[in-house]
């Protein structure tokens, strides 16, 4: 099974900054992505960020500019650098990572339980 630990959820003014951090491990033979949600109250969960393997990135469109996503292939980490946060930002942040267990041959999804993101003053 892969597991994902997520950190760095935390209460921050407007303006500030915060960095997630995720962690896969397990029986993991690859990772094609590795990817953040979000989830805010009464709202769909939505993308905010993705890496695929090749370091491809992708970002919604509200977080562009202020987001940041990275990856360490070797260490299956993914973090999410978050400035310039805005009170809209508050939400649940989950991490999805894409990966391929080992003695499987097709790709699944994985999902971290979610850390809590609140920016108020």
């Amino acid at each position: 099974q892969v597991q994902l630990v997520e950190s760095g959820g935390d209460l921050v003014q407007p303006g500030g900054s915060l960095r997630l951090s995720c962690a896969a491990s397990g029986s993991i033979f690859s990772i094609s992505t590795m990817a953040w949600y979000r989830q805010a109250p009464g709202k769909q969960r939505e993308l905010v960020a993705a890496i695929s393997s090749g370091s491809t990135t992708d970002y919604a469109d509200s977080v562009k500019g202020r987001f940041t996503i990275s990856s360490d292939n070797a260490k299956n980490t993914v973090d999410l650098q978050m400035n310039s946060l805005k009170p809209e930002d508050t939400a649940v942040y989950y991490c999805n990572v894409r990966a391929r267990r080992k003695s499987y041959s097709s790709y699944s999804n994985y999902w971290g339980q979610g850390t809590q993101v609140t920016v108020s003053s």
